[in-house]
């Protein structure tokens, strides 16, 4: 019996305000409402809500027989706490039907599994007491940001105490193997891995609604066949996508929740197949080998590596610099600072300034709200230069090295900043003027636990665009 593993990933990053001349020093909001607003309000109205329902009516229907999983992040609750309560409500309706199994990941979608293992640590803590506190589930699944999966991070994950994580079923990590087998981490075997089907699961998610493509359009009666013709001997079929490719990638008016309404009853009326989560493939399949990964893989861009946002000189100068602050975030006991440092971690603020594909002005471009790469490094270095500075000054012990440090960083930062303003200006890229001065706007608190008198009237978080797509 083939066993479907149907799994999606939920994320929506902050939105930074967008303006080339940051006021260092003086205002230390850094998120852009309106856009935030706005684009989670859509997203609820074209994705989340009508997935949801969809996905409740059919565990419902099929109970015992149908099970998604899902990782939301833990950024994309705080702004749905904001923004549109009525997701996560329709969320735990779902939870209650019994077939949902929620994973772990880190808090804010970040990089810290490759540069920071305890901030990496403290990330996954904060999100599974999230998940707990929301649905009322402890998660033993994990996935991590964008699919990264090496080793390593397998081995860190096994001793954190979960059974099973998700990785991509790239060529370099399979070689000849097969993703519809469960494995196991190469340095723990405890650790069990599912690696995702990529031609099945983009298949939907990215080819569904593409006329030009020769299987359009696809039927849930023909994805069915696809699986008949795999070996007999296969045993797992790991289906992992984005959520919004359900009314947000893929459009309504593409047929796209036909197909998922349609999908579970193709596939249960045939005794050959099954749908399972995560930890139940994990407890009921035998590995079929251990998996050696000793570089991490994604599941981005045709290279499935971490280039997406560690490519260029830019992205890996905004990473350093982001996590030499993490000896002194550590001491930070400051909330509204802490929260920051979580949302300036999203993958998606270095993805935009990728320039793998600048030239030609493909994916990598076409959903960052900076019209260059040049402009999203600069507007986010000017951010974290506010920061550092705003870090200095709130950890009391000025001794610290790390804390002596910062001043200089920053006089670098900005030196560097100066630089490449001229070299666009010099390549005819004209900066774009700062915003007008405006009364603070009234924001709603983000934090779920009290926060200080002070700081009462801050901080509306916000979530920005769709996350950066898988190429």
């Amino acid at each position: 019996m083939k066993k479907i593993c149907l799994y999606f990933q939920l994320h929506q990053p902050v939105r930074l305000r967008r303006y080339r001349f940051f006021d260092i020093g003086n205002d230390h909001y850094y998120y852009d409402d309106y856009a935030n607003e706005s684009n989670i309000n859509k997203l609820a109205h074209t994705c989340y809500l009508p997935t949801n329902k969809i996905l409740t009516d059919l565990l419902k229907q099929f109970k015992g027989k149908f099970s998604v999983a899902l990782s939301i992040s833990g950024t994309l609750l705080d702004q749905l706490k904001i923004y549109a309560p009525e997701v996560i409500d329709s969320f735990k309706a779902m939870a209650q039907t019994g077939g949902v199994e929620f994973l772990a990941e880190t808090y804010a979608s970040s990089l810290a599994s490759i540069r920071d293992t305890d901030e990496f640590k403290r990330q996954v803590s904060a999100h599974v007491k999230t998940i707990e506190d929301t649905f009322g589930q402890t998660p033993t699944a994990f996935r991590n940001t964008q699919l990264i999966y090496s080793d390593q991070i397998g081995e860190t994950v096994s001793s954190m105490g979960f059974k099973v994580m998700l990785a991509e079923g790239a060529k370099q990590t399979l070689g000849w193997k097969s993703p519809d087998y469960l494995y196991c981490n190469a340095i723990d075997p405890h650790l069990k891995v599912l690696a995702r089907n990529y031609h099945l699961s983009d298949d939907i998610a990215l080819r569904f609604s593409n006329q030009g493509w020769t299987e359009w359009p696809l039927t849930a009666q023909k994805f069915k066949g696809w699986l008949d013709n795999l070996d007999a001997s296969e045993e797992v079929i790991n289906l992992f996508m984005d959520y919004e490719t359900f009314g947000a990638v893929q459009p309504a008016e593409s047929g796209i929740f036909e197909f998922l309404k349609a999908l579970p009853a193709v596939f249960l009326e045939d005794k050959n197949y099954a749908f399972t989560t995560p930890s139940q493939a994990a407890q009921k399949l035998q590995p079929k080998s251990a998996i050696n990964v000793p570089t991490a893989t994604s599941w981005v861009d045709e290279e499935r590596d971490l280039t997406a946002w560690l490519g260029n000189e830019m992205q890996q100068e905004a990473v350093d610099k982001l996590y030499a602050l993490a000896p002194v975030v550590a001491q930070c006991t400051d909330q509204t600072i802490l929260k920051d440092w979580e949302y300036l971690q999203a993958t998606e603020n270095f993805y935009f300034m990728g320039t793998k594909f600048f030239a030609n002005g493909a994916s990598h471009t076409y959903q960052s709200p900076y019209p260059t790469p040049y402009e999203a490094f600069i507007n986010y270095m000017n951010i974290l230069s506010d920061f550092a500075e705003r870090l200095r000054h709130a950890v009391p012990n000025n001794d610290n090295n790390e804390v002596k440090s910062l001043k200089a960083e920053n006089d670098l930062l900005q030196n560097e900043i100066s630089s490449l303003k001229k070299q666009l200006v010099k390549a005819g890229v004209q900066p774009a003027a700062a915003p007008a001065k405006k009364a603070p706007a009234r924001r709603k608190a983000a934090a779920s636990k009290e926060t200080p008198a002070e700081e009462k009237t801050t901080t509306k978080r916000a979530t920005s665009k769709k996350t950066a797509p898988k190429d």
